[in-house]
Order: structure tokens, then sequence, then C-alpha cells
């Protein structure tokens, strides 16, 4: 993965990655937040995978049912944001739609995805730090605003 700082003031910053053949999508994004101590930001990406696997959230059991898209896609739209989890890790959120080969396409929240050829990610840093927690009557974590 390349990266570069293209954008500077009062502590915020944005960012562009640019991930090459290969990488595994959520977790280059996730270690970049780390490394750079990114603990809330938006993000958007476009670009194309390999293969890649969406969830979709079933709330009744509380889970993430996986999508496997088991093709070439293109990453039509990505979206998400980063927020400190229970953890005090940067945690990275993103709802993906992928077009395959029939112009149909397969949506949800990105899992895992490889690369192919390659991803285009802008991070932009939010002025205030945001917290994921762990919301046990949902099963997953959401960012909490106070």
């Amino acid at each position: 993965m390349k990266s570069k700082e293209v954008f500077a003031d009062g502590g915020l910053r944005t960012y562009v990655l640019i991930l090459d053949q290969g990488e595994e999508a959520f977790g280059s994004i996730t270690a970049f937040a780390e490394t750079q101590g990114v603990h809330a930001a938006s993000l958007t990406a476009i670009g194309a995978f390999e293969r890649a696997t969406v969830g979709w959230f079933d709330l009744e059991a509380k889970t993430y049912r996986p999508i496997e898209v088991d093709e070439q896609c293109e990453a039509l739209s990505l979206l998400g944001d980063i927020a400190v989890g229970d953890d005090g890790r940067p945690s990275v959120h993103i709802h993906a739609v992928l077009g395959v080969r029939d112009g149909s396409t397969r949506g949800g929240h990105l899992l895992r995805a490889k690369v192919r050829p390659t991803l285009e990610v802008t991070v932009v840093e939010t002025p205030a730090h945001l917290r994921r927690r762990k919301r046990p009557d949902l099963g997953i974590a959401l960012i909490d605003p106070g």
C-alpha cells in the first residue's frame, strides 16, 4: 500500500491510500488507521477485487450473514467510518456495493476483500474523536456520540 497525506490543518488530516493487487482491503485500511493514529474519520473508496465477502446483519441472530462474491468485482461504492472501539484501537466500518460481470450488484458490510488490480481510498479525519461501543441488545458496536 502507498499512502500520502494530501491535507493537514489544525490537527485534521486527509489521506489518499492506494492498495496494491493481492492486499486484503479491510485489514490494510485498519492497519493504516492504527499506524497513523486515526481515531475519527470518514472514508470512501473505489477500485476492484478478485473476490470479496460482504455481510448482511441479521438483527435477530445478532451476527453477520456472509455473502461471498467469488469473482472479479468492481467496488462501485465503499463508504465508511473509523472510530475508537471498546479496545481503544481504531474500528473500521465499511459498507460496500460491488458490481459483478452481469451488471448486478451485491452489497453489505465489507468483511474482507482481495484487491485486484487496485483500490483507491480517501480518509478524512473529523474534528472530534469518535467512540464505537458494543450494544449487547443489538450485538454490534455503534458510534456513541456522547
